[in-house]
């Protein structure tokens, strides 16, 4: 039967009620008949991962806890506030000034402005806002942050035990401890009870490192401690130095690590800001070690090269070739291969304008930091703002501790942090 459409005037077959019905409703399968072959469409190109710098999802996640760190950047002080304090005559005339900034409610207890004090203060009030930063924290920038503290946690437990070495008090010890890197106060109390020596050492990690978020690097030490046999001949002291910087480069390879797993910005930022870490390491490691064991031709190799970080701009030509230096200017040869350092180096070799190479670091890393800020949706942001508010507090001890033993012909020797007047901003303007 043909029926004619009355929209179009095109013919179509009306089907029969039986037909219609095999239509909507198939036959069930027989037991023995295998089903008929389906297929099921599938994407080509898979869903892009989904990276901390996406776009689409930053700001959802970690959108407020951003604008919180970019906020806290006004916080910092200014450059007429440096040169009112570089006026001071007085370490009250300083607190007079402070109060005007964001250390005011921070200061607005203390009796009496010393040094020590200023320090614990300024302290206090950065570990209070990155506490803040973290509640407010979700995956996975939350271990990010804790990233951050686990630094800390090195120092401290090496400060623990280095001072045991001392026979200092263990009041004294725990006082002088960063708050950012404590554990439970029952754990910091039993860290220095245990002997310095490889068995000592085998023993704070099982019964109390095992449970801390450091506890893996310091099993990668005793592993490696292991491997080799034998703890290092060398002076406690030393080894205690050498604990430290094998705790400190494994945290750089993890933090690393991380960091390369998050992709986007934060990878590119970030992944930088910690080679840069790393070869500051290698290159302070190897400076340090002229005139101990550590410089030795057998140590240089096994000891020395061991304690290089596996990631950074030096590595790997760069970190084995600082493995076979025996004094600084070989040093300096090698890092002359290397413009990131080479000029660097030169101030530290120059020795001029009282200028060490601490100093120059501090200044590079002050640059790199401030640039960290620059970009949006990345996390390098929160690692600055931590470093940057430590240089900070360091300009702030600088200029009390000169005021205090009247050294003003020193007190500019500092590194200002987002100063107008910075050697790299300066230069960018003269080039305009």
């Amino acid at each position: 039967q043909t029926v004619t459409s009355t929209a179009h005037g095109t013919p179509f077959r009306q089907l029969s009620t039986e037909h219609a019905t095999r239509a909507v409703h198939p036959p069930p399968l027989s037991a023995g008949r295998p089903p008929p072959h389906t297929t099921t469409a599938t994407m080509a190109t898979p869903a892009p991962k989904s990276t901390p710098g996406n776009m689409a999802s930053f700001n959802i996640l970690h959108g407020f806890t951003e604008a919180l760190v970019r906020g806290m950047r006004s916080s910092f002080l200014t450059d007429a506030d440096y040169h009112h304090l570089t006026q001071c005559e007085t370490l009250d005339d300083v607190r007079l000034n402070l109060s005007e900034t964001d250390y005011a409610n921070a200061l607005e207890d203390m009796n009496s402005l010393i040094p020590t004090g200023l320090q614990k203060a300024a302290v206090e009030k950065l570990v209070t806002e990155f506490q803040y930063l973290r509640t407010q924290a979700v995956e996975p920038l939350s271990t990010f942050l804790d990233f951050i503290t686990y630094e800390y946690m090195i120092e401290n437990v090496m400060l623990l035990l280095k001072g045991t070495l001392s026979g200092r008090d263990i009041n004294e010890l725990i006082a002088q401890c960063h708050p950012l890197g404590m554990f439970k106060e029952s754990t910091m109390r039993s860290i220095p009870t245990f002997e310095s020596s490889p068995r000592g050492y085998q023993d704070l990690y099982q019964t109390v490192l095992v449970d801390t978020p450091v506890g893996p690097y310091f099993s990668l030490f005793l592993q490696e401690t292991a491997m080799r046999g034998e703890v290092s001949n060398v002076l406690e002291e030393v080894e205690i130095e050498i604990i430290k910087s094998s705790l400190i480069k494994y945290w750089i390879e993890d933090f690393a690590r991380f960091v390369d797993s998050l992709g986007g910005e934060t990878a590119t930022i970030m992944g930088d800001l910690l080679k840069v870490r790393a070869d500051t390491n290698a290159i302070n490691i190897t400076l340090n070690s002229f005139g101990t064991p550590l410089n030795e031709p057998a140590m240089r190799a096994s000891d020395r090269k061991r304690l290089y970080p596996s990631v950074g701009h030096l590595y790997p030509a760069g970190t084995s070739m600082l493995a076979d230096v025996s004094d600084e200017d070989e040093l300096g040869r090698v890092l002359e291969l290397f413009p990131l350092y080479s000029s660097i180096w030169n101030v530290h070799a120059a020795g001029g304008d009282g200028k060490s190479i601490d100093d120059a670091f501090y200044e590079r890393d002050v640059q790199m930091l401030e640039l960290a800020f620059e970009g949006q949706m990345h996390f390098g942001a929160f690692y600055a703002y931590v470093k940057l508010k430590e240089q900070e507090i360091r300009n702030l001890v600088w200029v009390s501790e000169c005021i205090l033993q009247q050294q003003k012909e020193e007190i500019n020797k500092f590194v200002p942090v987002f100063s107008f007047h910075a050697p790299w901003r300066a230069g960018s303007k003269s080039r305009r």
